[in-house]
């Protein structure tokens, strides 16, 4: 009589794949609630808040760019509810000092022993969710404190060093209107954020939606939705969405297709175009297309999640020629035109896929 072991991974692969099966679905009715939560407060702005949804869950972060008045601040605080996540808010100065942020060391009477002792004092990085308003109007020193913890998820006061707590997502603002007394950021510090994230103007209908609930004292009631395990439960079902090899050529292509001294490169690239995007864009492509497929109710990515993240993921990763700064080309425009260039494969869904 043969007996089966327990134990085996006959059994246990079923099993892992229900595990991940049901962590998928979760994640889909989490991200649909969270969506009707975020449109009680926020009117419009549904690519923003894809954007975000989708960076979160790559471990990744935003920079957003829109005028004053756009709601970015009362978005990203309502996202801290919904997640039942704490949040800090960091409003940035020119006299801003990165211990100011990071934390310092206070010194202290030891009660034990009556001697004085250092004691760490965390700064409001110490969070899970960061709101960097104007990061561009403090000096480098100190955006330079808070984009290396954003890399490598700790601080380093003195000679100790203390790990952020997890997860760890920041949300940066910048006003594209006013450039006096500000300090733009260097591309090298740009490449850290996964998306620039624009957000826009609202449509006349929601303008008047919004002067509407704004003009009313109706309080909206949100409740938290998922907390911080079941986040990191996320992140990690969403790095093992399968992506088939034509996938990951399109996001190598479209990313090797901005860079001027590429082979590969179009008359238009060489023209336009300075410096393209480095190898970090196409691994974005890769992880934003997998937070993507599963919100859009898919178990797998396709070439068109690569196409519908290119632009938040491009675009502060080119830097464009004098002439088309003189022409009025965006970068925006510069990605458009490259999305038509570079052949998007079709996606076989019969095709084997890599994780």
């Amino acid at each position: 009589m043969n007996t089966v072991d327990p134990h085996s991974n006959e059994h246990s692969e079923p099993r892992d794949k229900n595990r991940e099966a049901n962590a998928i679905r979760g994640l889909m009715t989490a991200s649909a609630k969270m969506r009707e939560e975020i449109a009680k407060v926020i009117v419009g702005q549904e690519e923003v808040v894809e954007q975000i949804l989708i960076a979160m869950l790559c471990k990744g972060h935003c920079l957003l760019v829109g005028v004053p008045g756009l709601a970015k601040t009362l978005l990203v605080s309502t996202v801290a509810q919904l997640l039942h996540l704490s949040f800090r808010r960091i409003q940035f100065t020119p006299d801003l000092m990165p211990s100011d942020i990071t934390g310092t060391d206070i010194l202290q009477d030891d009660p034990e022993t009556g001697k004085k002792i250092f004691q760490f004092m965390p700064g409001p990085l110490f969070t899970h969710i960061l709101l960097a308003d104007e990061i561009n109007r403090t000096p480098p020193k100190t955006q330079a404190a808070l984009l290396e913890a954003m890399q490598e998820r700790h601080v380093t006061v003195g000679t100790n060093t203390y790990r952020l707590p997890a997860p760890f997502f920041v949300l940066a603002t910048q006003n594209p209107i006013e450039q006096e007394g500000t300090y733009p950021l260097p591309e090298a510090q740009l490449d850290r954020f996964m998306f620039n994230t624009i957000v826009k103007y609202p449509s006349a209908e929601q303008e008047l939606e919004i002067l509407v609930r704004t003009s009313s004292n109706m309080q909206q009631h949100l409740s938290a939705i998922l907390n911080d395990k079941q986040i990191l439960a996320m992140q990690d079902v969403v790095s093992k969405v399968p992506v088939a090899e034509h996938v990951f050529k399109y996001a190598r292509d479209l990313a090797r297709a901005t860079r001027p001294d590429e082979p590969e490169a179009s008359r238009f690239i060489k023209q336009y175009v300075s410096w393209g995007a480095g190898p970090r864009a196409g691994q974005n492509m890769i992880a934003g297309a997998k937070a993507r497929a599963l919100l859009h109710g898919r178990f797998h990515a396709t070439s068109a999640d690569i196409k519908a993240v290119a632009h938040p993921v491009l675009r502060h990763r080119i830097v464009t020629t004098f002439q088309a700064d003189s022409e009025g080309l965006s970068t925006d425009d510069v990605i458009t035109r490259l999305l038509k260039e570079v052949k998007m494969p079709l996606d076989n869904l019969a095709e084997h896929a890599v994780v």
